[in-house]
Order: structure tokens, then sequence, then C-alpha cells
């Protein structure tokens, strides 16, 4: 075991010094001009080949001996008393993790290669991204959720079933509101359509889900913007104001209990995702101004709202729009961006009440019958960014996730 870990050892250090052997790096000594060290450079064993970093004196040299290996002309040019610093021109590479799911390629919103004629890297930089995490859990051990506001989710199918949220506490089907939440049989969520746990199937709801939460690196369909999330499915994004309340209420009753059980019931929801809303109405107005005290007491409980903004070319800021013209620090409002990293043409905007834009035009995605679509909207947009803030609370510090627990009237503002 001794002799494998002194192999390995030595392996790791040849891999981790990978470089230019042609050039090495050196800092000359303050009071060093590039002129001095030149004139007393070996001519016949070095020159001078660009400044790197003038205000530090940095230069790249490169060796023109051939009897000089890197590592003694490092050696030597560090013996050199007019020299700093002396060290390999290392290589270094992007730090990128990519999933093997077999139609990821055609995800441009994760990664934009041109594969769809738009411009390379006008996306969400997800492989940058994923080395660092790939969602699920938080430092301290809280599984991330995220409600998927909609008119409800394909719950079998294969890309999103591994990722779909479970109330452990409640008995499937029997009538009985077990874990004693105020809700019957919410075994994956709430249809506030009918207020039961029953979750229709439907395609709209199954796409954001997607977009969201597909399950990444299991070799099938697409990737989320999380491989590994909690997806609490809630039927109610259309209808009545009456019914988008309820179905809001469900996520907050369950942080609420989450937060108060110390995660023994309930779950840790930090974003709900809204792809749906009134065109042109005034959320300032009474009309409308519970949807505005919705996002701002599930904001007070650390959830962040995704919303979709209006799919016309209207600017928000004149227009109104509920809920992307609604004032709540905690909603976060969302417009439709192509591959080429503009605004959609037939999307809202807004120099105020607009906050960004995200991918959401030919979005492939989950859908129906347990296959992929693409589609397109900023019901396609907010996701990206509801994906996003589950993703931020796998990748905080330990230190950071204990701060927004404790700190319920600042977590959401530090997140944002």
């Amino acid at each position: 075991m001794r002799i494998l870990f002194i192999i390995l050892s030595v392996l790791s250090g040849m891999i981790a010094q990978d470089y230019d052997p042609n050039y090495v790096l050196v800092k000359l000594d303050p009071d060093v001009k590039k002129s001095e060290f030149r004139s007393i450079l070996d001519p016949t064993k070095y020159a001078i080949e660009k400044t790197v970093v003038r205000r530090l004196g940095i230069y790249k040299i490169r060796i023109l001996s051939d009897q000089l290996t890197t590592q003694m002309a490092v050696e030597e040019l560090r013996n050199n008393p007019w020299v700093e610093k002396a060290q390999l021109d290392h290589k270094v590479t992007t730090r990128q993790t990519f999933p093997d799911d077999n139609e990821f390629s055609s995800q441009w919103s994760k990664h934009n290669t041109g594969q769809s004629g738009g411009t390379p890297d006008a996306d969400i930089d997800a492989p940058e991204a994923w080395d660092i995490t790939t969602g699920g859990l938080t430092a301290l051990g809280d599984t991330i959720v995220v409600a998927v506001v909609d008119g409800g989710m394909m719950l079998t199918h294969p890309d999103l079933a591994p990722n779909l949220w479970t109330n452990y506490n409640e008995i499937p089907g029997n009538g009985i509101d077990d874990d004693n939440n105020g809700y019957i049989d919410d075994i994956h969520g709430w249809d506030a359509y009918d207020s039961d746990g029953s979750i229709p199937s439907n395609g709209h709801g199954t796409h954001v889900a997607g977009i969201i939460g597909a399950k990444g690196n299991n070799g099938s369909q697409v990737a989320g913007v999380n491989w590994n999330v909690k997806l609490m499915a809630i039927a109610g994004s259309s209808g009545t104001s009456s019914t988008v309340l309820e179905a809001y209420g469900y996520a907050l009753d369950q942080r609420a209990l989450y937060d108060s059980t110390n995660g023994a019931l309930g779950a840790f929801v930090v974003a709900t995702n809204s792809s749906f809303g009134v065109n042109n109405a005034d959320c300032s107005s009474a009309d409308y101004s519970m949807w505005n005290d919705m996002y701002d007491a599930m904001g007070e409980y650390g959830i962040l709202s995704a919303a979709a903004t209006m799919n016309n070319n209207s600017n928000v800021d004149n227009t109104g729009d509920v809920p992307t013209g609604c004032t709540s620090d905690y909603m976060i409002a969302v417009t439709n961006t192509t591959h080429n990293d503009t605004k959609n043409s037939g999307a809202a905007f807004g120099a105020t009440m607009i906050d960004l834009g995200a991918p959401g035009t030919s979005i492939l995605s989950t859908y129906t019958g347990g296959g992929t679509s693409n589609l397109s909207g900023t019901s396609m947009a907010s996701p990206q960014v509801a994906g996003a803030v589950g993703f931020m609370h796998a990748a905080m510090s330990a230190g950071f996730a204990n701060y927004f627990k404790n700190n319920r009237a600042e977590r959401c503002w530090a997140a944002r």
C-alpha cells in the first residue's frame, strides 16, 4: 500500500507539472528594467519573448539552447541576482465537466458551440459550473428543492423521476393528512386546481421541470441546470389568482414546516418557477397586490421566485405585467434570449422591471410521452434562473449556507 501511495504521488506530480518546454517565466526585482535585464541575458541561451505583466515585471523567456532543459533554465534564472522569481510556464485547461446524456450536444443553452448556428459561448456556462458541483445538497446536508409551479408534470418521465421530490411522511392514497401539514396525500406536491395531491401530466410543466433538474450524467436524454435536485410538482399556473396563490402557499408551507422542525418535516424549498402571468396587469394596484405579498412572504422564508415575463415585444416598465411588474425584492423577472445572446424579438423587456435574460429560444428539454422536445418562450428562460438559484445553494460554502439558514431577513438578499 505504501509503495502504491508513492507511485500515485509521483504520477500526480508529473501530471500537475504539464508545461510549455520552450519557455519559462521570470519576475524581475522591482528596481530592474527590462532593457537592463536583456543586456545581461546570454543571447545563446535566452531571449525575452514578451512582456506578460508590465507592472509586476513578469516576462516570458524563450529557451534557445538545446543544451538546456526547462528545469535547468528555471534553476539558472532563479540564481540570477536580478531575478526575483522564475517558474515553468504551466499549461492551464478550462475546468469543465460534461454529462454523458446522449442529447446534451443539442442543448445549446447549457453549452453553446455554435451547433445550432448561434454564437459560441452564448450560454449559461453549465460545464464550467458543473466542475464545482452538480447540485443536490447544501454543504450542511439539506436536500435542495425547487418548486415547479406549472400545469403539472409527467411524474413518470425517466429523466425526471429520479429527481422527483417525495414526501416520505405521507402515506399514499389513504385519505389522511399523515404528517399534519394541512395537505392530504401530498406525495410529490400539490394540485391547486383540485386542492388535492394528484398531479396532472402536462407537457409545458414537464419541459420546465427538465430545464431545472433533468437527471444529468445518466446516459439518457438531457441534463438540467442541476443534475441532482428535488423537483416539487405544484399544479396551479392558470385559471385564477386564487389558484396561483394556493400553489405558492403550498411551497411556502413546506419550507416553513422544514424550518420549524429542523428538517424533520416539509421541504427545503429554495426557489419557485413561474412561467405564467397576466399580461399588461398592474401589480402595484389593489387588484394584484396579493401576488407581491406572496413573493415577499416566500422570500422571508428563503425562497426566491423566478418569473417569466410576457411573450410579446413590450416594455413592462410602461405596460405593466403580473408577476414581472411586481416590486418584491424576492422575485426575479426573466426575459428570453436566443443562441446569439440577444433578446428574442417576441419577448418583453424593461430596464427597471426585468432583471435579466436567459436562454429561452428552441430549448431542448423533457416532454410528455417520456421523450424530449424543443420549445420557445420566456417560459423556457425563467427555469434556467430557478435552476441556478437551486444550484447556488449546492455551491455555497458551509459558512454561507449556515448564514443563509440563520438570517431570515437577509438570506435571500445575499443569494439574489
